[in-house]
């Protein structure tokens, strides 16, 4: 039976499990998970809908670490619940290969919904979590039956709170009045380098009531009933976002760290743990102990919890016989099944003519985007440039939760988090976009969608000087190579309106993730796919486009608005009896996964001399020029002039292509 001294002791032992995890492994954060144990119990026995058994049922609530150096406390509990994380795996905390990293990671723990670490991030990516909710409840929820009803529950930290993407997601959470997020502020006033006060002060309350939350306050968080009152309120507060400022003493328990930086990010130290355990009644002379009537609470809580889902099976079996179709579509979309032939509906583009890739990826997204209810995006207010908007549907707000424009605002940073959050719920294929040189914004979300092996895709345009006259500080040179470094993200550079139709289909087939596709402002030509090969093999990354008669003595590589240089090029080389192969290269990354025979065909190893163009940084091509091969890059930064006179300027014209390529000739 469940008492206080049992609740009480519950509660201590998760407080020294974290204080023993941290200690052996000589490193982390244990005085945050010490001061949340008492919220971390609420939660995860008496609050959240969840199963251990079955960590992916997709109406659990979401819980969020967005502290995520406060990890022990999220392991404690999933070990303690019924999750696959053994005593064993406490012990390994921070070790190598164990399930038990330093900061939570999705896909590695089972329970861990999020990879979080960078603060902040964790924040808007249950921003993102919100929205799928909502969208997939107001498509697939009918009357008696709502399948979809899962909250999320985060909890953040003072860091959490400075960091700038959480103003620019709870603004946006605010504005969609996202009614199905609980978020819990630890406000514990302690950083690494001492006193929250040294440089933040702001009341924090009155800051998220004027984005528009509801906001409570709890003075205690060892007030049990306090934090149920706080969240029973929450939960009735269907309109608006919640957050609930819970005050608590980091370290609680450690006679002489708590509530001071010592407690954030070091060991207590063996002579401080052993005071901890004293100070709970615990035997200092032992670790890692969970007494046998507090594994039996938490393991049934665990239990109970998991009959939800027994609950929910039955509801979705009885909504499954009332609407087959809307219960086929979801089954499908989750499974990762496509509709058949759905690609057969993207635009095929006549020759002869001029389009800005932005705008065929627009044409694009328009003509398959009824095929796929599951594709839902927008841009960090910049739509008309970026041509992102879906010309037949709604906007997506707090009236029409099924609308799949999606309005970030501007707001990069969030725009990336929100999507990876969206990207999670494993049914959206969320989508967002702005300028290219605006990548540089949304650096961590780009980079933990790599880590997290998830699929959001990206729309980046003006990808180039050819932007023109809006000059320096929008001409993004380093921004592709940049991108092309971050392990696992696949950029696609599409050549023409025909290769960015072929684009989308990479990405929306991608199921090893991140893809950014890259788009021009400017009009550039439409090759002739009578002429030369199908940009259907944009698949492989790079294809020989035009070859010569014979064995090439050059192989001229291009991606993007230049291909179209290298073509012309290869006419006059050709006029000079030189023969050049002409090889489109959209994409580094889908061309390094193909097989070494591939490889080989499209750039021979008896042939060095070749010669890359890319308008930006020239760094990295080497890898496939060779030290016997050149680059036609950009070494600085941009200028403001018209599109066609900066490329002049910068030596991307056929002729300058053409005699780089004799002068390559000529080396030995």
């Amino acid at each position: 039976m469940e008492t206080p001294n049992l609740i009480q002791k519950s509660i201590d032992t998760v407080r020294v499990l974290a204080a023993d995890a941290v200690q052996k492994a000589n490193s982390g954060h244990p005085g945050t998970p010490m001061a949340l144990a008492p919220l971390g119990h609420i939660l995860w026995s008496e609050v959240m809908r969840y199963n251990p058994k079955n960590p992916h049922w997709p109406n659990r609530d979401r819980f969020v670490l967005s502290c995520g150096h406060a990890c022990m406390l999220q392991y404690a509990f999933l070990h303690l619940t019924g999750y696959e994380i053994s005593l064993d795996d406490i012990k390994n905390f921070r070790q190598l290969h164990s399930i038990t990293p330093g900061h939570p990671e999705y896909g590695l723990t089972p329970g861990i919904e999020v990879t979080t670490g960078p603060l902040g991030q964790g924040f808007a990516n249950g921003v993102g979590m919100a929205v799928a909710q909502q969208y997939m409840a107001a498509r697939y929820n009918q009357p008696d039956f709502e399948i979809f009803d899962y909250k999320i529950y985060a909890i953040c930290s003072d860091g959490d709170i400075m960091e700038g993407v959480t103003a620019e997601a709870a603004s946006l959470a605010g504005h969609l009045g996202l009614g199905n997020m609980i978020y819990f502020y630890d406000n514990n006033n302690i950083t690494i380098e001492g006193d929250t006060d040294l440089a933040f002060d702001e009341d924090v309350s009155k800051r998220f009531e004027a984005y528009g939350w509801h906001v409570q306050n709890v003075s205690d968080i060892k007030d049990l009933q306090a934090l149920r009152d706080a969240i029973d309120k929450a939960k009735n507060e269907t309109e608006r976002p919640s957050l609930i400022n819970v005050r608590s003493v980091i370290g609680y328990g450690s006679p002489n760290k708590h509530n001071t930086a010592a407690a954030h990010g070091s060991p207590l130290g063996e002579d401080e743990v052993r005071l901890v355990k004293e100070n709970f009644g615990f035997d200092p002379d032992k670790s890692f102990v969970i007494p046998p009537e507090v594994a039996e609470f938490y393991r049934k809580a665990g239990e109970k919890s998991a009959q939800h889902e027994e609950n929910w099976n039955e509801l979705y079996q009885n909504y499954k016989n009332s609407h087959p179709e809307l219960a086929k579509e979801y089954e499908d979309i989750t499974a990762g099944k496509l509709p058949a032939d759905w690609h057969k509906n993207l635009p095929v583009f006549e020759a002869g003519e001029e389009m800005a890739t932005r705008k065929a990826s627009g044409k694009t997204l328009n003509a398959i985007a009824q095929y796929l209810p599951q594709l839902i995006g927008g841009s960090a207010d910049l739509a008309p440039s970026t041509d992102t908007n879906l010309k037949d549907f709604k906007s997506f707000s707090a009236k029409n939760p099924d609308g799949r424009n999606f309005h970030f605002g501007i707001r990069e940073h969030a725009m990336g988090a929100v999507l990876n959050g969206m990207a999670l719920s494993n049914y959206l294929i969320p989508y967002g976009a702005t300028f290219l040189i605006f990548s540089d914004y949304m650096r961590p979300p780009l980079r933990l969608a790599s880590i997290m092996d998830i699929c959001p895709i990206m729309v980046f345009t003006h990808d180039s000087i050819g932007l023109g006259e809006d000059g320096t500080t929008h001409q993004p040179i380093e921004q592709l190579i940049g991108l092309r470094t971050v392990p696992g993200m696949t950029v696609i550079r599409p050549a023409d309106a025909n290769e960015t139709a072929q684009a989308w289909r990479v990405a929306i087939e991608h199921t090893d993730g991140q893809v950014c596709i890259v788009l021009t402002r400017q009009g550039i030509p439409i090759i002739d796919q009578q002429k030369f090969t199908s940009a259907s093999e944009l698949e492989k990354g790079a294809y020989i486009l035009s070859d010569c008669d014979g064995e090439p003595e050059i192989i001229l590589i291009a991606s993007g608005s230049e291909v179209h240089l290298i073509l012309e090029a290869q006419v006059n080389l050709k006029n000079e009896n030189i023969r050049a192969r002409v090889v489109s290269m959209p994409s580094w990354n889908l061309f390094d996964k193909q097989p070494a025979d591939y490889r080989e065909k499209i750039f021979p190893k008896n042939i060095r001399k070749r010669l890359a163009v890319e308008a930006g940084s020239p760094v990295g091509w080497m890898k496939y020029t060779t030290d016997n091969g050149d680059v036609i890059g950009i070494e600085k930064f941009g200028e403001s002039a018209p599109a066609d006179e900066l490329f002049a300027e910068y030596g991307f014209t056929v002729e300058n292509v053409v005699k780089k390529a004799r002068d390559l000739l000529q080396k030995n």
